[in-house]
This record gives structure tokens, sequence and C-alpha cells, in this order.
């Protein structure tokens, strides 16, 4: 890269854009609302895929399979062109139980991510903003929360609530008290170092309402931590509904796909050989921990600016190298060597 020639008279004050039109690394400008969206990468495209397809089976597939409980004469059937993942040990369709337990476990996970990111932002970020008397008082409550284990308290709550009782948003809220005082504490900390910052300070002195100062000032800022928070609350709920249900301790009105587990291993899947039956769940679990994954590490690109400059720096490095191999094509080409004399590009910052 060539350093520009000084310019000098009326045209010293065009001969550069602004630093805020010209981006560093030569792409496109993004708008204040882009910058809070992840870039799409490989690893995000595949995990948007991934969520998209589990979800659009979990809502469509129950209206294109049979009765989930029907009872037939064949039992622990292999696949076939009738059964496509078999049968269970009653002669159950292995497919229509998939596709409805899909349904039922991405809705505990997506309950309890909107529960517990609520519970949160509320107790950390609107505590964090009142201060004094609110804040001590939340933060002793999320500390109680945290030094409490969360899957002993999970199981001991759900033993105590009679089994006619113990429906899907039981559940959910099990799961959403004892999930959210670790996010609360983020939130509480990111709040206190936004709350210093000049625009918040200007907001208050101009008498704006409290909560319009934290949804408007404060809370734009938070957006990527409360969506990795959100991921990785639905993440966290999916498995653990899993594990309470694995135990017999999940809804008693709902399919999912810890309940699949829970029958199949009541059903001696495993000792007779019957891995359609437990194989399918554990592996539609597996994609939506896979998924949800990809896309938080994509938001992580965001909150943590070091990983956003490692990836940019690495873009820059393969833009530069195809750079370098198209001057070479076009020199060969034209039956010149290339200019050895010209100055080499500039290699990125590491």
């Amino acid at each position: 890269m060539t350093n520009p020639k000084p310019v000098s008279g009326p045209q010293a004050d065009t001969a550069e854009p602004p630093a805020e039109t010209a981006p560093r690394d030569g792409g496109p400008v993004r708008s204040g609302w882009r910058m809070l969206l992840p870039t799409m990468t490989p690893w995000l495209a595949l995990g948007l895929v991934l969520i998209g397809g589990i979800t659009l089976f979990g809502l469509i597939g129950p209206h294109l399979v049979g009765d989930p409980g029907q009872i037939r004469d064949q039992g622990l059937t292999g696949p076939s062109a009738e059964f496509p993942l078999g049968t269970t040990q009653t002669g159950q369709d292995v497919l229509a139980q998939l596709a409805h337990a899909t349904r039922g476990s991405l809705q505990i996970g997506f309950i309890v991510g909107v529960l517990a990111t609520a519970l949160s932002a509320f107790f950390g970020i609107y505590g964090a903003y009142r201060g004094r008397f609110i804040d001590e008082a939340f933060s002793l409550l999320s500390n109680v929360f945290l030094v409490i284990p969360g899957l002993p308290l999970v199981i001991v709550i759900s033993g105590f609530v009679p089994r006619e009782s113990r429906g899907l948003w039981t559940i959910a809220l099990v799961l959403a008290l004892t999930s959210w005082a670790a996010s609360a504490r983020v939130l509480r900390a990111q709040t206190l170092s936004v709350r210093n910052r000049d625009y918040v300070a200007a907001a208050q002195v101009s008498g704006e309402r409290p909560w319009r100062v934290i949804t408007v000032e404060i809370l734009p800022n938070l957006l990527p931590v409360i969506a990795s928070q959100f991921v990785f609350a639905v993440i966290a709920a999916i498995l653990g509904e899993a594990g309470l249900a694995f135990i017999g301790l999940g809804a008693s009105n709902s399919s999912t796909l810890g309940t699949m587990l829970f029958y199949a291993q009541n059903g001696f899947a495993l000792p007779l050989g019957a891995w359609w039956w437990f194989v399918p769940p554990g592996l539609i679990i597996a994609l939506i921990g896979m998924g949800l994954s990809l896309v938080n590490f994509s938001i992580d690109e965001i909150i943590n600016p070091k990983l956003k400059n490692l990836r940019l720096h690495r873009k820059r490095a393969r833009r530069a190298a195809r750079l370098e191999r198209e001057l070479a094509r076009a020199s060969r080409r034209s039956g010149q060597a290339p200019d050895t004399d010209a100055p080499a590009a500039e290699e990125p910052t590491r």
C-alpha cells in the first residue's frame, strides 16, 4: 500500500473521507442497529440452519404425522417405509412421538428463556440503576440463588409438586426460578458501567422518567448481552427438562424429548438394541445445543471486541493474499515479470 501524497490548498479538506464513513477494512458502514447484529459467518449460518430446521420440524411435523399415542401390534419394529423411525415396544410410531416431543421441548425452552431473561433483566438492570437499598436487596437475593445448587433444588421442587399438577408451565417456572441469578449479576455489572456515562446523566438531568432512561438509554447497549443470555437459558432449559424427565420428574401432560428417553429406558430399548427409539431424541437434543451454541458464539463477537478484531485481521490477510495472487496471474498473462520495485501490501496488524 503506497502512502498518499500530502495535499495542500483548497482540496485538502476533501482528500480523505471522515473516519466514520471510511471503515478500515474497506467494507460498508454499518448503522447503529446493524452493529447490534452478529456478522454472518459460516458457523452462524450453520447454527441458524440447524435451529430453523428443528423449529420447522417441531411446528409443522405434528400436523404431518399420525397419532403418537396409537398402540399397534407391531412392537419394536425397525425403520421401514411405513414407519421411517420404527415403532416402540407397544407399536407407537417413533417419528410421530419425535415430532410432538420436539415441539414440547422447544416450548419449554422458549418459555424458560423468556422468563429467566426477564427476571435477570429486572433484578440486574433495574436494581443497578436505582442503586442504594434496592440494589443491595436485589444483589443479596441474587447471591442467595447463586449459592443454592440449581439441579438439586429443581429436583426437590419438582419432587414435591404432585404429578397431576406437574404440567409444562410448572416445569418451566421451576427451571426459570433457578436459572436467572448468574445472568442478573452480569447485567448488574454492565448497567453500573453504562449508568455513569454522559448521555445517561443528561437524560436524568433533563427530567426523564426512570423507565424511559432504562429502556431508551441503557437497554440498547445491553441487547447483545441479553441475547446471549437468552440463548444460553434456552439451552440450559432444554437440557434441564430432559434431565428431569429422564428421572421421572418431567411434565405429566406433555410430550418432550426427555419423556421419550424416559420411556425408552423403561422399555429396555438399549438392551434390546432398539436404537431407533432413543437415538433420534438424543440427536435432536444434541443438534439443538449445537445450533444455539454456534449462534451464541457469533453473539460473543459483539460482546467481546477482541474476537471481532481477530476475525477482521484474518479477513484482511485473506484479502491481501488474494490480491497478490490476482496480480501474479495478470503479470503472467501479459508476459511480464511482476514489478519487484512495487511496495508490498501492508500486512494486517496482529
